[in-house]
């Protein structure tokens, strides 16, 4: 009879995968025991933990942490948490976008496909506008805004007190001087031509920079708009593969 019951209980099933294996008084023995130890169990009062005389408080990217009391402690604030791959991604594709930028520029004057026109007018609103948001985004965390060439002119972005003139690196996907020159000095077909070839590249190296900060970045505003980027210029290289097959 005792053994039927065991059996037929549901908490005695469930147990049955990890209980050592008993038989006849010894199970009934297990099963008798059991309540009065969890009774035992239940009347002792819970631990509790008690916090640290002083909490490490992590500071900014560059900055060190700062001891605090724990009633001080108001935990890590998650809405402007970046870290150096956030800076580095904003300045590249600062960097990046103006050359897009100069490209469209000429396009407005030197293609010959009035479609090619209207479509880099539009990419070249949409990554000036972009331009302005990011160099926001280090602005205001007291970073290097990038001094860029199309201000020139007195077009382009403006470069913010501060800024730090250099000449930069290409980043993914840039044209090299000579290639530029090659567009800047193109006009009709053969404008279209490089200028396609060209931008396709360039689209092609923003989405690897997107891909990269995607794994090393922490803003989560940042991780937001690499996204978009890498959908946008994912579905501006279609059109132009398209538009360069029908040259």
């Amino acid at each position: 009879m005792t053994r039927g019951n065991a059996k037929s209980s549901p908490a005695h099933g469930r147990r049955r995968s990890w209980w050592p294996r008993a038989t006849g008084a010894g199970l009934l023995a297990v099963a008798l025991t059991l309540p009065a130890a969890c009774t035992a169990e239940s009347d002792e009062p819970e631990a509790v933990s008690t916090p640290s005389s002083v909490v490490l408080k992590p500071g900014k990217p560059g900055e060190p942490a700062e001891t605090v009391a724990p009633d001080e402690f108001d935990g890590v604030s998650t809405e402007d948490q970046w870290n150096a791959a956030d800076a580095e991604f904003m300045t590249g594709m600062i960097h990046h976008h103006d050359q897009a930028v100069v490209m469209t520029t000429w396009a407005s004057e030197q293609a010959a496909s009035e479609q090619l026109k209207t479509f880099a007018d539009r990419m070249h609103n949409t990554q000036r506008a972009e331009i302005g948001l990011m160099s926001d985004w280090l602005a205001e965390r007291d970073q290097p805004v990038p001094v860029l060439a199309e201000n020139a002119d007195g077009t382009g972005p403006r470069a913010p007190e501060g800024s730090h003139e250099h000449e930069p690196a290409l980043r993914p996907g840039m044209l090299s001087d000579a290639e530029m020159a090659e567009l800047e000095a193109a006009s009709g077909a053969e404008f279209d031509r490089l200028f396609l070839e060209g931008m396709i590249k360039h689209h092609k190296g923003a989405i690897a920079m997107c891909s990269d900060v995607v794994g090393a970045g922490i803003d989560q505003s940042i991780q937001k708009l690499a996204a978009d980027i890498g959908v946008d210029q994912a579905a501006e290289i279609d059109r132009m593969e398209d538009m360069l097959a029908g040259l």
